[in-house]
């Protein structure tokens, strides 16, 4: 984030604007709507600010602006499509230490102004830094077409019971409780089905009901944030993440999916790494239970699926046996994951019938045991999670319990991130290839005949495109058709 996202109170405040067009005007009605007293200074103002001219609050004036005008000054807009007056506009600003905004020229700019959604006093604001307005007015179009007007009313209505609810709950997080049971319930329903006085009496009877004791009971979210990618994560999962007062995570997570944890929440690194573990899994589990007994809403935030080689079954026997409530979100595994951006479908009629899931990683301190007969039977997919690190013992046991060693491999790393990286070959070459590539993991292992169906799906050999899509930064022609 290159910017920080701020709303200025302008009420009452001065405003300067340069310029007599359309630009100008936009900026001037803006501030007059965020109850400011608005400047303009142009020897002309065009038709844009006709419905301007006669409200209270605005001034024009037929000439430039000085440094004496920038005194006392909130904020200055220059806007007159002149780059050398515009200029001369920003350098008083600056002198006088007055925020400037320059318009269509973000160089000049001390800040920029949003495409706007007003839902007055829901107000969302969209930018791209100034590297795209076009895009931000789109994103901007699309939310007016979803967000209804009614949320507007909603939020004044809400606003209207601050103070009540302050009196009757007095910790922050138990009203904050309440509001979200409030506006995912009957309340909102009704409000926004236009049964407004209906939606007063749920609020009503919801606010005599509020308890202290249920409102303070602690939960725990196991919630599966899929192998990387964050388009990957499920809606339910993001509204949990949004909810979470602390949140645990591991050190598979990157930052991209760890950002749209609610800002407020206090984070945690449990991270595991093989044979070295930052916090054991006993006490992790400790953890989850204490904070929830706490009274906190906790957020195990676990790549890819919690209940594929993630340890969350272990994880929810310790919160069962102490009473805590869980909600468990199933996330994208990395199997399905990693190998759909790599271009290697699991199963196919040509080659696999089947798909088997292992795990290359074993308890601290217990040997690793595989079903080998069921894992060198034809037609099937093999894939290997957490194998890395005994790839080459993996694959001379793949071989030793007859298994093909010309059968086809690949290694996805980094798989659906932006840096990932496929290696192929064969069950006899695949770990001398990770290593003369310097793989290093976060690695997923796929054996199996569908790993030449690559060379069709990815004709390049490899990543050519950052464009997101089914293949991540792969690039498929539009032409090709479906296998």
């Amino acid at each position: 984030m290159e910017q920080l996202p701020l709303f200025f109170q302008l009420k009452g405040k001065t405003v300067a604007v340069a310029g007599g067009g359309a630009p100008a005007a936009r900026r001037a009605e803006l501030a007059l709507r965020a109850g400011a007293r608005v400047s303009a200074f142009a020897p002309q103002l065009g038709d844009d600010f006709r419905a301007l001219v006669d409200d209270p609050h605005f001034v024009h004036e037929t000439r430039a602006p000085s440094a004496a005008d920038m005194a006392g000054l909130a904020l200055a807009f220059a806007a007159t499509g002149d780059r050398a007056t515009d200029e001369a506009m920003a350098a008083l600003a600056r002198e006088a230490r007055v925020p400037i905004n320059v318009a269509d020229t973000p160089e000049l700019c001390d800040f920029i102004m949003p495409a706007i959604v007003d839902r007055d006093p829901l107000v969302i604001a969209i930018s791209t830094g100034g590297a795209s307005p076009i895009f931000a007015r789109m994103i901007r179009a699309r939310l007016e077409s979803t967000i209804p007007a009614a949320y507007g009313r909603l939020v004044a209505l809400v606003g209207s019971y601050r103070e009540r609810l302050g009196q009757r709950l007095s910790d922050l997080s138990q009203r904050r409780r309440f509001w979200e049971r409030a506006l995912e319930g009957r309340v909102a329903d009704r409000f926004l089905a236009g049964r407004e006085d209906e939606a007063r009496v749920e609020l009503e009877r919801a606010l005599d009901a509020a308890d202290d004791t249920e409102l303070a009971q602690g939960e725990v979210y196991l919630v599966g944030a899929g192998p990387g990618d964050p388009d990957l994560l499920t809606f339910r999962a993001l509204r949990l993440m949004q909810r979470a007062d602390v949140v645990l995570y591991d050190r598979l997570l990157p930052p991209g999916i760890l950002n749209l944890v609610r800002r407020e929440a206090e984070h945690i690194y449990v991270g595991k790494e093989p044979d070295r573990h930052a916090v054991p899994q006993e006490e992790i589990s400790a953890k989850l239970v204490r904070l929830a007994k706490e009274g906190k809403r906790v957020l195990r935030l676990k790549g890819g699926d919690p209940f594929m080689f993630g340890r969350g079954g272990e994880e929810i026997e310790a919160l069962a046996a102490a009473g805590i409530p869980v909600q468990v979100v199933p996330g994208v595994t990395s199997a399905a994951g990693c190998s759909a951006y790599a271009g290697i479908p699991l199963t196919h009629r040509d080659h696999a019938q089947a798909c088997v899931f292992v795990t290359g990683h074993a308890r601290s301190g217990g040997g690793l045991s595989l079903g080998w007969e069921a894992l060198v039977q034809p037609h099937q997919t093999v894939v290997i999670f957490m194998g890395l690190g005994q790839l080459e013992s993996l694959m001379h046991q793949f071989v030793a319990h007859g298994g093909d060693p010309a059968l086809p491999a690949a290694i996805v790393e980094n798989g659906t991130r932006p840096n990932q990286r496929v290696v192929t070959g064969t069950v006899e070459t695949i770990a001398g290839a990770a290593a003369s590539e310097g793989i290093v993991g976060p690695a997923l292992v796929i054996l199996g005949t569908v790993v030449t169906l690559r060379e069709r799906l990815v004709p390049h050999g490899g990543p050519v495109s950052d464009e997101p899509g089914i293949f991540s930064n792969t690039h498929i022609p539009a032409t090709m058709t479906p296998v």
